[in-house]
């Protein structure tokens, strides 16, 4: 796909991508989408769909069996399967927040061996940088990776990893030289199977509960050096630059939330009637649909610039990948919220959606950085200089 897309319109191609990708997720992601949260279980139905559709991690390159999609084909992607289930949108988003490290870093052998089976479906990806006393602060991480020959040898604990378990593969972040803070942190491929690999129990979480959440603990985990990206003391620079590209995705989840939240609560209010006639007459109930409406086109804008930035490599995608990422998901929370408003007493119950829209939109302004930090990285962008705003 094209990656010089008109920033402002959607290209014929991508308008042909969102039908076909919501008719799929109204088929076969949504029917399963109250009974994943209800249970907190893995949506296998999802992710069979979006394999069988080559929609799992749309991002992979051709030359690796992928779609090599443009970043804005993998968040319209994201948006519209998280337009029904937050959850299921995790897939193709941790695809390419676990894989990103090593397309952006890795050998070509590392690309080969690990990209091709994510793409053909056959193992997902995950990424651990959290740990429990290294959140904000990443580079403050104290899982170890000590070389021993031609391995190394990791030991340690990673927090609040997505789809924990489920993964095959998981790009870990580890200190290879504890004198150098950062630049000794280095960046490892670590497969579920690699003996010394475990799981904690699934966090018990307010929303997107049918993506699971653990921890992942390293006990004299031995791989080998290759499996290295990229070279000794670059993992955390990786990692950085990854969340420029992933903070897009991240946004793309939140406008999606946020839209299906506006869609129901519109039709609702077309159909719902008090005092003889539907409440969509009343001004007060169009002021705040108009709002609704109105910040998710932004939000949606500025995401989609910062996916063109993503697909370009711009200088500023660093201040670009933040602000979609703040703006969509406070966008997100604010419209869930409207949402269940406009329901009234029925929008604070299961039966309907919303309630689990307005959970699952939380999770958007926490995770991949929360988003004080985000103000933190535009801010630092800002003082910088250089971007042409």
């Amino acid at each position: 796909m094209a990656a010089d897309f008109d920033l402002f319109k959607v290209s014929e191609e991508h308008d042909l991508l969102r039908e076909a990708v919501r008719s799929l997720c109204e088929e076969k992601i949504l029917p399963f989408a109250a009974d994943v949260d209800e249970h907190s279980r893995f949506p296998q139905e999802a992710l069979d769909a979006l394999v069988s559709s080559d929609l799992a991690a749309v991002h992979v390159a051709e030359q690796y069996g992928g779609q090599g999609a443009d970043a804005l084909a993998t968040c319209i992607v994201i948006e519209e399967v998280a337009r029904v289930c937050a959850s299921s949108s995790l897939i193709p988003a941790v695809n390419k927040l676990g894989s990103m490290p090593v397309i952006l870093s890795g050998s070509e052998e590392l690309k080969q061996k690990y990209l091709t089976p994510l793409a053909a479906g056959s193992g997902m990806f995950s990424y651990c940088l959290s740990e429990p006393d290294a959140g904000s602060d990443a580079a403050g991480m104290k899982t170890r990776a000590d070389r021993d020959g031609d391995d190394y040898v990791l030991n340690g604990v990673k927090r609040w990893i997505t789809n924990a378990g489920v993964s095959e593969y998981y790009t870990v972040m580890a200190v290879t030289d504890p004198t150098a803070r950062s630049k000794g942190i280095s960046a490892f491929v670590v497969e579920k199977g690699d003996e010394g690999v475990t799981f904690g129990a699934p966090e018990k979480k307010l929303g997107i509960k049918g993506s699971p959440t653990r921890e992942v603990y390293f006990d004299n985990v031995r791989i080998p050096a290759d499996r290295m990206i990229g070279a000794e003391g670059t993992g955390f620079a990786t990692a950085m630059r990854t969340l420029d590209h992933t903070r897009v995705t991240i946004a793309a989840q939140a406008l999606g939330i946020a839209q299906g939240a506006l869609d129901y609560a519109s039709n609702y209010v077309k159909e719902r009637k008090q005092f003889g006639k539907p409440i969509a007459d009343f001004q007060g109930i169009q002021f705040m649909l108009a709002d609704m409406a109105m910040k998710l086109t932004a939000a949606r804008q500025l995401t989609y610039t910062a996916a063109a930035k993503s697909e370009r490599g711009d200088s500023d995608l660093t201040y670009f990948g933040a602000a979609a990422k703040c703006f969509a998901s406070d966008v997100a929370m604010e419209v869930t919220t409207d949402a269940v408003q406009l329901l009234g007493g029925y929008g604070y119950t299961k039966d309907y959606p919303l309630e689990r829209m307005m959970r699952d939109a939380k999770i958007t302004q926490i995770y991949e950085g929360t988003n004080q930090v985000q103000r933190v990285v535009m801010a630092r962008q800002v003082l910088a200089g250089g971007l042409s705003l």
